[in-house]
């Protein structure tokens, strides 16, 4: 089950933007013009504080110089774990394309006001879901969730339904962003921004 990469060329210093950010938002864009069904979503690995790693996919929500920004339940796995261990990994797996994007770094909750900006945007269902649901928690059967949703249609009637507290964003302010370009013979080209301590990104080839 081996795959050669040689349809989509090379990724070379010189091809790379002048920051991280740039070169993302260029990619980004190129793998919604692809025709990728969710080219938002990205695995979120988080780690408890003893080094037990856990990996899930989300939707990235909005990205900036600042970092990558996504909503959860603060209860939740990846919730408790990033408060209590506030790092991060991201990867954007865009493999039709023979591409990634790696990041990691510090996690940090978004303002109240930016959660609740962006609560407003979602469908009223997922407002919903976003009370009906202890996620992460061990339920009965898929009752106990339905029920949820009936309670919260119940309390909350047709009238707007506002964000929850224990539920927002977090933003991965990146210390690496690498991309990743797939090549032939597994000698794929992997070029890395990081932020050194005194605050300045540098450019580095990793080997494949």
């Amino acid at each position: 089950m081996r795959r050669d990469y040689t349809a989509r060329g090379a990724l070379l210093e010189t091809d790379l933007a002048a920051d991280w950010r740039t070169q993302f938002e260029a990619w980004f864009t190129d793998a919604a013009g692809f025709g990728l069904p969710e080219p938002n979503a990205m695995i979120v690995a988080t780690s408890t504080p003893e080094g037990r790693p856990s990996a899930r996919t989300v939707l990235l929500k909005d990205y900036d110089e600042r970092g990558f920004v996504f909503f959860t339940n603060y209860g939740s796995r990846k919730g408790g774990e990033l408060t209590a261990n506030p790092y991060a990994s991201l990867v954007f797996p865009w493999f039709p394309m023979q591409r990634q994007v790696l990041v990691a770094g510090a996690a940090q909750r978004v303002t109240r006001a930016e959660t609740e900006e962006y609560f407003a945007t979602r469908p009223r269902g997922s407002q919903l879901g976003a009370w009906a649901s202890p996620q992460s928690s061990v339920l009965p059967d898929r009752a106990a969730v339905d029920a949820g949703l009936d309670a919260a249609g119940e309390r909350f009637g047709d009238g707007p339904v506002p964000a929850p507290e224990h539920w927002g964003g977090f933003r991965v302010v990146p210390e690496t962003v690498e991309f990743w370009q797939g090549r032939s013979s597994r000698l794929h080209d992997r070029l890395r921004f990081r932020r050194t301590e005194e605050g300045v990104w540098v450019v580095e080839r990793l080997a494949p």
